[in-house]
């Protein structure tokens, strides 16, 4: 019986002790679990700062701390405002062609075999280079085929031991150090369209458009498209040009230039605002409002609210107004 009261009483004093310790107050509690707790609400707030936790600035604009790597991973490029010329244009299509006057059709003198071949596609070549060694049906002996002008091989049309005449081209030769970029301009457009005009040619090769002038009008249409042919001839020194590719054009009609401004792809709306991610100290980008002027297909004037020198997120920029819809709803 004694033994019975003592456990009985063992197990009332454990019980009493585990809900004292339960309801025991932040102040009562030791200083090291002070320390910890304190610790975990300061990770829990660099955390929550890390996150890009949205702030006003001193104008009230949104406020967002992102950095340039993240950016950059996400695909958003900067740029500098500043001075700009917008253009008011039309737009072609085109397609880049060898300039058929210094193509040549080089055709064997005299029809027989062909005993060796010094050449293929691609191959520049220069004037008088060796090409073939044909041997001739008539006099049994063998004279070679040469170019006739420096260029590159873009056809073959003979192979080895084959029997070749002089009624087929055995290679075709261009010189494309120029390249003709044949437009197709529309029936309605024609009338806005002359010999002289200045026309950018993009290649869509991410290096930028090519200036050029229209020198040439074909005074006949073309039934199937409905549409007649421009062309402007470019240099090619470097090959980035190549014939059979596509490009897009744009005809300058007027030009005005403008103090301040940033590419197309940069303007966004935010809480109704037409604004601008602009890059701050510290890893800050706020959204700018910004007031609106003229625009082109690559530019955008702005009157008021960005600085010409001032960086802006120029490409991809709904990555930020993404990474601020997230940190509104976190601040909510």
């Amino acid at each position: 019986m004694r033994n019975s009261s003592a456990i009985v009483l063992a197990l009332v004093a454990a019980a009493a002790g585990a809900f004292g310790y339960r309801w025991l107050t932040p102040k009562d509690a030791p200083a090291a679990t002070q320390q910890t707790a304190k610790q975990e609400g300061n990770a829990a707030k660099e955390e929550k700062a890390g996150n890009e936790h949205v702030e006003k600035d001193e104008h009230g604009a949104d406020r967002i701390v992102i950095s340039d790597v993240k950016l950059a991973a996400a695909g958003a490029t900067f740029a500098e405002a500043g001075p700009a010329t917008l253009t008011e244009t039309l737009s072609f299509n085109g397609v880049l062609r060898a300039n058929q006057e210094t193509v040549v059709q080089v055709t064997p003198r005299f029809p027989g075999i062909a005993r060796a071949i010094k050449r293929r596609i691609g191959d520049v070549v220069g004037k008088d280079e060796l090409l073939a060694s044909i041997e001739s049906n008539q006099s049994l002996t063998v004279y070679d085929l040469k170019s006739p002008i420096g260029g590159t091989i873009i056809d073959r049309q003979i192979s080895l031991g084959e029997y070749v005449s002089e009624q087929k081209p055995a290679f075709v030769v261009a010189d494309l150090s120029t390249i003709w970029v044949d437009l197709s301009i529309y029936r309605q457009d024609l009338r806005r369209v002359r010999i002289g005009d200045e026309v950018l040619i993009d290649p869509d090769d991410g290096r930028g458009e090519i200036k050029g002038k229209i020198s040439y009008l074909a005074p006949v249409g073309i039934s199937e498209t409905q549409t007649a042919l421009a062309r402007v001839v470019l240099p090619n020194a470097d090959g980035r040009l190549r014939p059979g590719l596509f490009v897009t054009a744009r005809l300058v009609l007027a030009a005005r230039a403008v103090a301040v401004a940033v590419r197309a792809g940069a303007i966004q709306t935010l809480e109704n605002k037409t604004v601008v991610f602009v890059r701050e100290e510290g890893d800050k980008i706020e959204a700018r409002p910004v007031e609106l002027g003229e625009s082109d297909p690559k530019s955008v004037e702005i009157r008021a609210g960005l600085s010409a020198g001032e960086r802006y997120v120029a490409e991809n920029s709904f990555v930020v107004k993404a990474e601020m819809g997230k940190g509104d709803a976190d601040h909510d």
